[in-house]
């Protein structure tokens, strides 16, 4: 069964078991991860309908074309925010969405993640698969040197995902992010390339040489 989106999706979609989209990258046998494109947006709107409960009050993802379409324009293929999704590998339907964002180069070389699993797909296992695949790409393509993700303290599920990955406690932050209408305090994660055993053969040309 072909997930929404239409003959456009479906021609993106068939055969990824075996051949690779031309957005991917990276898979496991179960999931592909790949980069947003304005032709996931009905599928991408459906999951977030379908999730709601699932993520309140953890975060608000668009809800709209016309918030998708915004989503999607702050995305610029790892220069300032990567927008990817994890996709089953043998339907191509979205299992969850990562985000590298607030891309910083020179000295600092390191991304904010957020991310969200979707209904009915929560608690497979298929987020855990998707960000190892992230961490591969991020350390490995994008040759950043540092990914953090800011977690809210009851949000246990994001938590045990970030924990299963060998990320750091970094602390609490009191009122960091507006979230569903209010200033919430979240507990710092990160995790570096060599903590992860991804470090690149050569650094980012943008890392000063000393």
């Amino acid at each position: 069964m072909v997930e929404n989106g239409g003959i456009e999706r479906a021609a993106r979609t068939e055969g990824t078991p075996d051949t690779p989209l031309p957005d991917e990258l990276g898979r496991t046998p179960r999931v592909v991860l790949r980069r947003m494109t304005s032709l996931d947006q009905d599928e991408f709107l459906e999951r977030v309908r379908a999730s709601v409960d699932l993520h309140q009050p953890w975060m608000s993802l668009p809800a709209t074309p016309e918030a998708f379409q915004t989503f999607l324009g702050r995305f610029d293929e790892g220069r300032s925010a990567e927008g990817l999704l994890i996709c089953l590998s043998d339907s191509g339907a979205i299992a969850g969405n990562v985000n590298i964002n607030s891309i910083v180069r020179g000295r600092f070389q390191c991304g904010s993640l957020g991310y969200a699993a979707f209904a009915p797909y929560a608690g497979r296992g298929y987020m855990s698969e998707g960000l190892g695949l992230v961490l591969r790409h991020a350390f490995e393509e994008l040759r950043l040197h540092r990914l953090e993700a800011q977690i809210q303290p009851d949000n246990h599920a994001s938590t045990r995902l970030v924990q299963q990955h060998g990320f750091r406690y970094e602390g609490y932050s009191p009122d960091l992010l507006f979230i569903d209408g209010a200033w919430r305090g979240h507990d710092r994660w990160a995790i570096t390339n060599d903590m992860a055993g991804l470090v690149p053969s050569a650094p980012h040309p943008t890392l000063p040489g000393r």
